[in-house]
């Protein structure tokens, strides 16, 4: 998947924000951040799974989400949201 096609998406973007923030959060918690669905909220996050970009981890039937610290595109994604964030606080 092309980079366009990982930012063309709210959802997802909103999803990483949330992880950026976080930390490490289940699929239920992620939607009710974000205003969605739990069906649509996990649609995405495996979109961002796929892509390396975060993963999981299971505790018994719950699922927690989190940046893939090993991955070059969540650091990627990691950075960009630092950095627009400090550029929005100095905007202001």
């Amino acid at each position: 998947m092309d980079v366009e096609e990982v930012f063309s998406s709210k959802l997802r973007m909103r999803i990483l924000k949330v992880l950026a923030q976080v930390g490490e959060v289940n699929v239920s918690e992620i939607a009710r951040r974000i205003g969605v669905n739990y069906q649509s909220a996990s649609k995405h996050l495996q979109v961002l799974e796929d892509e390396g970009i975060i993963q999981h981890k299971m505790f018994g039937r719950i699922r927690l989400y989190r940046l893939n610290e090993h991955s070059p595109k969540a650091k990627a994604v990691q950075n960009l949201i630092e950095v627009w964030k400090e550029a929005q606080r100095k905007d202001c």
